[in-house]
């Protein structure tokens, strides 16, 4: 993809958020709508593409040291008519023209992670519950977790949420960015996660999307979520598992033959079943095992289908999830 493309589909969608950025700002009658020197196109285009200079010094170089470069006040300004919902706008209205730009047939694999970030800000900028506490600042500080999805193919950002740090959900926040995707044409998406994103309701989420998940989970001899099936006698392995999964232990909860019966408890959550019915969900998955070292195992939970992507590719995968280079998702 050359750059000139990406540069025209940000203008592209930087011009769709101006057009509408009645339904962006905080007064919809009269904000962003004045002609001025940092009109609603050039403040979303500042907001993306400014550094870590200073606010003036970052002003200068986006006007060209021009005599008619706006001040930093002026700016705050401007930034405060401006809602959040804007710049989340902006950022999928990009990644949807990327997507078009590039779309071919096959997998799409997303890794999910999560990040805490922390900053200064002024009330008017930052709403109270991402404030922490003032700690060793007389004014105290901010805080936001975000969760992101990343491309491992084109190596950008798909997706993303955030949270006020003392409300952080990844689980939440994993299952709701799934449901709200937008599958593009003959693809599938691989979700793939390290530990804190194994659970059987992120599980049934994908399946629910008619996607695939590769999570990473503890170890077969561990009390986590693989910690109690019956295993080959063999350290590596890669089987098929069926489990029924309960929210009530009453006994006359029936359980196919060859699965496992899983109790979600109430902690845990599980979307598909309300806690204390006597309803059941099933879900099938396999399990892959494979050494990483001397005496040490990886265990791997996935829905993806073993002729298309065998234990080794399942390996290949993960380790690319970390950003291991040279290695190649296809």
């Amino acid at each position: 993809m050359i750059h000139e493309s990406i540069k025209v589909a940000f203008s592209d969608a930087v011009h769709h958020v101006a057009s509408n950025i009645s339904s962006y700002a905080a007064d919809s009658d009269k904000d962003l709508i004045r002609n001025r020197k940092i009109g609603a196109d050039k403040l979303l285009s500042f907001m993306v593409s400014c550094g870590s200079s200073s606010t003036k010094l970052e002003l200068l170089d986006f006007f060209g040291l021009g005599s008619d470069t706006p001040s930093a006040s002026a700016f705050n300004q401007q930034r405060a008519k401006l809602k959040p919902e804007a710049l989340e706008a902006l950022f999928h209205q990009f990644n949807s023209s990327v997507q078009a730009m590039e779309n071919t047939p096959g997998y799409r694999f997303l890794a999910a992670d999560g990040s805490t970030f922390t900053f200064f800000s002024k009330p008017s900028f930052s709403s109270p519950e991402y404030f922490v506490s003032e700690g060793r600042s007389a004014k105290g500080f901010c805080s936001m977790h975000l969760n992101a999805f990343y491309d491992l193919q084109k190596h950008t950002y798909s997706d993303a949420l955030i949270q006020p740090v003392r409300q952080k959900d990844e689980f939440r926040d994993f299952c709701d960015t799934v449901d709200r995707r937008r599958t593009l044409p003959d693809t599938r998406d691989v979700f793939i996660g390290d530990r804190g994103y194994c659970s059987y309701n992120n599980m049934a989420h994908v399946i629910h999307k008619g996607q695939y998940f590769l999570f990473r989970t503890k170890d077969i001899h561990s009390k986590g979520l693989v910690g109690n099936f019956d295993f080959p006698v063999t350290d590596s392995f890669d089987i098929q598992v069926n489990v029924t999964l309960a929210c009530s232990k009453k006994k006359q909860i029936p359980v196919k033959k060859g699965f496992y019966k899983r109790f979600v408890d109430a902690a845990a959550s599980f979307d598909y079943i309300k806690y204390g019915s006597l309803n059941t969900y099933d879900l099938s998955f396999r399990i892959v095992r494979f050494p990483i070292a001397a005496g040490s195992y990886e265990c791997i939970v996935t829905n993806l289908p073993p002729k298309e992507f065998p234990s080794e590719r399942i390996k290949l995968l993960y380790h690319t999830r970390w950003g291991i280079g040279g290695l190649s998702v296809n």
